[in-house]
């Protein structure tokens, strides 16, 4: 199964509850972005794997969810204004963010 079908398959997993819960705070999606990077870190993963499963979550959330908060509503905006070199560079950029906070 490739990368991306496991990731779509972990998305459609969290119930819709749950789903609020992490989208409706910028704050609490960032903690839940940097535990899933924390736990991709635990298992070997590289930067650039962690980096195309950002892309992955990244492109999904903006095709398949509104925006909840401003954050959201900036990060799907980027997003969609940005070419697939300049998606692949802001999903580097939110790693550093989520490990950051």
């Amino acid at each position: 199964m490739e990368m991306k079908d496991k990731v779509q398959k972990e998305l459609a997993k969290i119930d819709g509850e749950d789903k609020d819960q992490i989208l409706e705070n910028f704050n609490r999606f960032k903690q839940y972005l940097s535990e899933k990077v924390e736990l991709g870190e635990k298992m070997g993963l590289s930067d650039e794997k962690l980096a195309k499963t950002t892309e992955i979550v990244a492109g999904y959330l903006a095709n398949h969810e509104e925006p909840r908060n401003r954050e959201e509503k900036v990060l799907m905006e980027l997003w969609k204004s940005g070419s697939k070199e300049e998606q692949h560079v802001l999903s580097h950029l939110l790693l550093e963010m989520v490990r950051r906070s």
